[in-house]
């Protein structure tokens, strides 16, 4: 499971947003709402859906605390900000240098995918986190709960200073 190095530009997302914990996990609900609601959003870029996450600086993530608190986006790029939804919120994701890994299966499997990135690849990179939005983008290949499905997890990354 090789990273492709990205470089991402800016991007205007909008949608639905919550802070939450691992121990209550909101995200079903979250996503059940923007998926009844997404219709409404009118200059969408594409159809692919972005599943944000909003770290507070600090967080630790070689040793997930479940009560630690973050904010949940579910969410889709946009135009501009010209026609948000009431009830939906704008937000700017700022660019950057991403690592973007291929996560195979549903979400019962993400868990492999995620400690195989914070445990083995990022220690071993040559890469350090950076303080910026980590997101998941489910493109034409995503399938909710299938063993076939795929979406690429985002991970912000810098070069480690030596």
């Amino acid at each position: 499971m090789e990273p492709r190095l990205l470089f991402c530009d800016n991007k205007k997302l909008a949608g639905l947003n919550i802070r939450m914990s691992y121990d209550e996990n909101s995200t079903v609900d979250l996503w059940s709402n923007f998926m009844r609601r997404k219709k409404e959003i009118s200059n969408p870029v594409s159809d692919e859906l972005i599943s944000l996450q909003l770290f507070d600086p600090g967080y630790d993530f070689s040793q997930v605390n479940p009560q630690a608190t973050f904010e949940k986006w579910a969410c889709m790029e946009v135009a501009d900000f010209n026609h948000i939804p009431k009830g939906m919120s704008p937000l700017i994701l700022p660019a950057g240098l991403y690592a973007v890994f291929t996560h195979y299966g549903g979400p019962a499997r993400a868990m492999f995918s995620f400690n195989y990135i914070f445990g083995t690849w990022l220690p071993a990179s040559g890469y350090q986190l950076e303080n910026r939005p980590h997101f998941e983008v489910m493109g034409a290949k995503h399938k909710y709960n299938a063993p076939d499905s795929e979406e690429e997890i985002w991970i912000p990354v810098r070069l480690r200073a030596s």
